[in-house]
């Protein structure tokens, strides 16, 4: 059973995950705390205007929950070396998202009744998540990350590459069509995915999992 789970979610990958949580917690959660009473801005265009609701993008939008996990753990099991990358990456990014959030708080006017089949299952996402945080998109940042986070991994099939590639589009288009997000949080959760790999790759942010990891025995 240990030699099974550790082909799932190597020791190494453990600790790294964890921080990965937290770090998605404090910027998410602890932003919205700091700028509860602020004024938030409404960045919605005439493009974004135009986009019907469809409620029905609703299970594409909630799907993707299931999609990040199994990704993650492909990206993370491949070595090391990939995990550290990635998730170094990955962690820059959400920083900037949280600067984003406190210097530039947005927010959005959702549909007052949603109708059809799906409706209630939309209602069930406005109850739970606040129109705040909005840009840039942590959705569609982390969808982003489950596509580039595979680039290089020789145990992933081509094939399951470019299918994350297609579904983070797919989530991308969830986002609009169930008035989550608008197509500037989306471009912009691109964009802050890859300052992340950027900046991780030129200051080899890397290498601080390989200092703090208590859970990996192989050190440099």
């Amino acid at each position: 059973m240990r030699f099974q789970l550790n082909k799932i979610l190597p020791r190494f990958a453990i600790f790294p995950l964890i921080l990965t949580v937290v770090i998605n917690m404090i910027v998410y959660s602890g932003s919205r705390i700091l700028m509860r009473d602020a004024h938030h801005y409404d960045i919605t265009s005439s493009i974004d205007e135009m986009i019907p609701l469809v409620p029905a993008w609703t299970v594409v939008y909630l799907i993707c929950f299931a999609f990040w996990v199994i990704n993650y753990l492909l990206a993370c099991r491949e070595s090391r070396e990939q995990c550290y990358r990635f998730l170094s990456a990955e962690a820059i990014a959400k920083l900037i998202c949280g600067l984003c959030f406190i210097l530039f708080p947005t927010t959005n006017v959702r549909p007052d009744t949603v109708d059809g089949v799906f409706g209630p299952l939309l209602e069930l996402v406005y109850l739970l998540d606040a129109p705040d945080n909005l840009f840039p998109s942590i959705h569609c940042l982390v969808s982003w990350f489950c596509f580039r986070g595979l680039k290089g991994c020789k145990t992933i099939p081509k094939w399951y590459y470019w299918f994350s590639f297609v579904f983070a589009l797919l989530i991308f288009a969830s986002t609009l069509f169930t008035k989550q997000h608008v197509i500037v949080d989306v471009i912009g959760g691109v964009v802050v995915a890859e300052i992340g790999i950027w900046l991780s790759r030129h200051l080899r942010a890397d290498r601080i999992y390989w200092k703090i990891n208590f859970l990996d025995r192989k050190k440099v």
